[in-house]
């Protein structure tokens, strides 16, 4: 059930918020939601569901989130880490939450123990920590088998073993078929979960695709040989553009292969030569550095 946006829009007074944002969320595969802090990222999932007024639309399987019977069947969300009623135990707050699915008592329980919850079930998450509280949130939010995961930062307070287990339990609901859309400030963490991602900054698309493509798009080959000057040299002629990085070069536009023939056929001794990938981080920094709202050296 592939979700599409189409020309989102949002301001808070003079401040333009979401701008004329369009994406798709793909079946199969968990989609990244990244930006810097400040550039809408949870405003448009609001949009997205309806849940603040805007421009464009969004459609679930073909039509808008309120246009369906249950809409905690088509997506599930979890947008606040502490979406409850500060008195009300975890398991109420997960019937609450079933009665409009009409789902089963033994259902609650599943979610409970598949989030590891169980054995707090019967107390009030007004003493959970920040953690507990994340888990519970993805508890409401897989609940009623939805087709659809939205979820805003769900890896904030979590340890490193249970951002694994996120991990892990995402990429499988995707590999079901199912679309899953993340927000997340944990680059490194992004790059291990996610397939494909889209990227904004102040409101507005900046990047959408594969992780491999956006990388790729910013890696180079590195070499290091006897003679850099001349290499430097028959890489441009070929084509190439070419960086000086003391003895060693950046090279973009050649394949490794193709600097190796060169080299061989010039009569230059290579030292080393290997393909250069870019992190998602650096990529990310490269994408938005534009976006900040803030900068470092900044009055404030």
């Amino acid at each position: 059930m592939t979700i599409l946006v189409e020309h989102l829009g949002k301001s808070f007074g003079n401040v333009r918020a979401v701008d004329d944002l369009s994406f798709t969320v793909p079946d199969g595969v968990v989609t990244g939601f990244l930006g810097p802090n400040g550039a809408g990222k949870s405003t448009t999932m609001r949009l997205m569901l309806g849940l603040d007024r805007g421009e464009g639309r969004t459609v679930f399987d073909g039509k808008p989130l309120r246009d369906h019977e249950h809409p905690s069947r088509v997506v599930g969300t979890h947008l606040d880490a502490r979406p409850f009623l500060p008195g009300r135990t975890a398991r109420d707050h997960l019937r609450m939450l079933a009665t409009e699915a009409r789902l089963p008592e033994s259902r609650i329980d599943h979610v409970l123990a598949m989030v590891g919850l169980a054995e707090v079930a019967d107390e009030r998450p007004k003493s959970f920590s920040l953690g507990m509280a994340q888990r519970l949130g993805l508890a409401g939010a897989v609940l009623a088998e939805p087709h659809a995961l939205m979820l805003d930062e769900p890896a904030n307070g979590l340890d490193p073993q249970s951002i694994q287990w996120l991990r892990e339990f995402l990429r499988h609901y995707a590999a079901e078929g199912r679309a899953v859309l993340v927000s997340s400030h944990l680059l490194s963490e992004m790059q291990l979960m996610a397939d494909h991602v889209v990227v904004i900054a102040r409101g507005r698309l900046v990047a959408d695709g594969t992780i491999d493509e956006l990388v790729s798009q910013r890696s180079d080959v590195v070499v290091r040989c006897t003679d850099p000057a001349r290499l430097a040299s028959l890489l441009r002629s070929a084509g190439g553009t070419v960086a000086e990085e003391g003895q060693a070069l950046g090279v973009v536009g050649l394949t490794t292969d193709e600097i190796g023939h060169l080299a061989f056929d010039g009569g230059v001794t290579v030292l080393e030569l290997a393909t250069r990938k870019a992190s998602l981080e650096e990529t990310f920094m490269q994408l938005t550095g534009d976006g900040q709202q803030y900068a470092f050296g900044e009055a404030s």
